[in-house]
């Protein structure tokens, strides 16, 4: 029988502030979500962060308008109420969605490459730097071998959820008996085609790993990484039948000037979906100071 859960958390794009403070602002807003939405008045959950920002970059994030530090949402700033005009994403989607489909049938990715290089730069590197992309797996990888005894949930942000799948499809070779309770993607852009053709050439049809028992996709509409949102008509279901479960959410984080930025990973930790999965993973008691640091 499985020891009490894990929530593995990996983060997404670009620079981040140091590894001690980026840890303790997403077990902050998962706390946070817990308390308002998951029925925990003071939730208990054990943590264990992949932390690989130090491969790309010299020196973490240092000064607050860059790294963007955790805040817990303010009265009055939750972005439910949507305007009735269309959003940049939703006239965007259908464009970019014409040409995933050509790109996907051609393998010529043009408008992806430019993306990718340019906007997404890490994600570039990626798949173009094999010694970078063996380090970045290597650190999932360790991780979830290190809590293999436990029941995990394995939520990852943006580019992580790449990484994450890529680690997931590969370990069902290499260590076929390591499963993860729960798989968590949030503002991810696996629905690119560029992302998808790669996989593909890599692992082989798109699917739910097979050691996977439930995949849950989090995808706020005015989150531009995720502009292809759903994800369960490009991934097939596993050879056991799991299939993805995609939620369109409110990611109601506000930057330091008070303009939202519906892509960062706190505000996704904290919506009621995201809790509501995490509360099963929460400790009845007990400390949260189990899991090594990454």
């Amino acid at each position: 029988m499985k020891q009490d859960g894990v929530i593995i958390g990996i983060h997404g794009l670009a620079n981040k502030p140091p590894v001690e403070e980026k840890t303790r602002w997403w077990k902050a807003a998962i706390t946070e979500g817990l308390s308002q939405h998951g029925g925990c008045t003071n939730p208990v959950f054990s943590f264990a962060f992949v932390y690989w920002a130090d491969l790309r970059y010299e020196t973490p994030l240092s000064d607050d308008m860059n790294r963007e530090p955790y805040r817990p949402q303010e009265a009055g700033s939750s972005r439910a109420e949507r305007p009735s005009a269309p959003t940049a994403k939703d006239l965007l989607a259908p464009l970019y969605a014409g040409i995933d489909r050509v790109e996907e049938a051609t393998g010529l990715t043009l408008v992806d490459d430019l993306i990718l290089e340019y906007r997404f730069d890490d994600l570039w590197h990626y798949h173009g730097e094999r010694h970078f992309a063996r380090q970045v797996r290597a650190r999932l990888a360790e991780r979830l071998r290190a809590f293999r005894n436990h029941r995990i949930l394995l939520v990852a942000h943006s580019m992580g959820s790449v990484i994450a799948y890529d680690v997931l499809r590969s370990l069902e070779r290499e260590d076929p008996t390591l499963r993860v309770d729960h798989f968590v993607t949030a503002g991810s852009p696996l629905g690119l085609a560029k992302v998808k053709l790669k996989f593909e050439a890599e692992h082989g049809p798109l699917r739910v790993p097979n050691n996977v028992s439930a995949w849950t996709n989090l995808a706020d509409g005015d989150d531009v990484v995720s502009i292809m949102g759903a994800l369960e008509t490009d991934y097939g279901p596993s050879d056991t039948g799991i299939r993805i479960t995609d939620r369109r959410v409110v990611n109601d984080f506000r930057r330091l000037d008070g303009e939202p930025n519906p892509h960062k990973s706190y505000g996704y930790l904290r919506t009621s979906d995201f809790a509501s999965i995490a509360r099963t993973f929460a400790a009845p008691s007990g400390t949260d100071d189990t899991a090594p640091r990454a």
